[in-house]
């Protein structure tokens, strides 16, 4: 009887886990170094293709591991240069992923989950429901495919994604270890080489997961906070009934302090018409982030099917920002990017609902893999 056993995707895998792995197989550990360059800075998945690792050592490989990308099975960009993917997961659920050049920098939006089961009220995604955790693999594969899109034989030379976020698809430190597996990919200079500064991970306010995030790593940290008080953060954010936003800023307080520098917090307040918009609310805000060393990122709602809350007028964001302004706060307006296809924040769903929208076209992943760009070259990030 044969054994069929299960191959282990490289793709996913940090430098010390690289290491043990071919350690187990009696290769030195800087087969590890040469793996991570060959996957995620020359985006090479065909282990006939490295060149620098011996022949027999390459098909051993290929009986006992693979280099599996996710599938792209939609990808459009917007009149403003933002990109967004939408990739299908073994089972046939999708996740999406946006890349959002601004002059100084491109920024990815990551997804860590297929859904979400926090079901904050303005956010579409929680309106499907939790599928599942997504690998780490498959979270480091959608920064591998963006940064191939660009069709760069090596993904470092010109770093086109600069930033990154875990702000897209589901609440990121509910599959705790899989997005800190990433992140160590992300950070690592055989990989990607991302400063600790320019990745940020943020979450809904999971307190218990906050501490222990500060004890592994430190990257930024985002708070995802739309509200000044608990009883309308009770409202959008069902999980503040379980950690109100004193444990919430408490935590915050305790990760910062485990910082080996000092940084800010990021806090982000969706801005929603008529509900936590008004100035009564931005004086509230002020006080209750006076200790928290934090900048503030306004994101005026971005409407979607089965939502009823409105966008506010630009006037009263304009306003609401003054106040913060004023306090003595960096409270900066997130520009609305990629709304004509569903890319802005809080519409990621994971469904291609209008397949026909203007140039939206499908990919197949063998293109993708080959680092084929499919973009005009004028939409380029600088």
């Amino acid at each position: 009887m044969t054994v069929v056993t299960e191959k282990v995707n490289l793709l996913g895998m940090s430098r010390s886990q690289l290491e043990t792995f071919f350690l187990q197989l009696g290769e030195k550990k800087f087969r590890a170094s040469q793996i991570l360059r060959w996957i995620h800075q020359r985006g090479v998945s065909d282990f006939d293709l490295m060149t620098d690792i011996s022949k027999a050592l390459r098909e051993r490989l290929k009986q006992i591991a693979e280099i599996t990308i996710p599938e792209v099975i939609y990808e459009n960009f917007s009149a403003d240069g933002t990109r967004k993917w939408v990739m299908q997961m073994p089972g046939g659920s999708s996740i999406e992923t946006v890349f959002i050049p601004e002059d100084d920098r491109g920024t990815l939006c990551v997804s860590s989950q297929i859904g979400c089961s926090l079901d904050c009220s303005f956010c579409s995604t929680g309106k499907q429901g939790f599928n599942r955790n997504l690998s780490s693999a498959e979270i480091i594969g959608q920064l591998w495919i963006a940064a191939r899109s660009f069709g760069s034989d090596e993904i470092t030379k010109h770093r086109h994604v600069t930033n990154i976020v875990f702000m897209g698809m589901g609440e990121p430190l509910l599959n705790f270890d899989n997005v800190v597996s990433a992140c160590d990919i992300m950070m690592e200079d055989f990989a990607y080489g991302i400063s600790k500064r320019r990745l940020t991970v943020s979450t809904s306010g999971l307190v218990p997961q906050l501490d222990q995030l500060g004890e592994v790593t430190d990257v930024s940290l985002a708070i995802s906070l739309h509200a000044p008080n608990d009883e309308l953060r009770n409202e959008l954010v069902p999980v503040n009934k379980k950690y109100p936003i004193r444990a919430l800023l408490d935590a915050c307080h305790r990760y910062l302090d485990n910082l080996p520098d000092k940084r800010k917090i990021t806090v982000e307040y969706t801005l929603i018409a008529g509900v936590n918009d008004q100035l009564e609310h931005a004086r509230e805000l002020v006080g209750l982030l006076k200790r928290l060393p934090c900048k503030i990122n306004l994101i005026p709602f971005n409407p979607f099917p089965l939502s009823d809350y409105k966008r506010p007028s630009r006037n009263a964001v304009m306003r609401f920002q003054k106040v913060l302004n004023e306090a003595g706060y960096i409270a900066t307006i997130r520009t609305t990017r990629g709304d004509d296809i569903d890319a802005a924040c809080g519409q990621l769903v994971g469904q291609v609902q209008d397949r026909t929208k203007r140039s939206a076209r499908y990919i197949p992943v063998q293109e993708v893999s080959a680092g084929i760009s499919h973009f005009p070259q004028d939409r380029t990030a600088s």
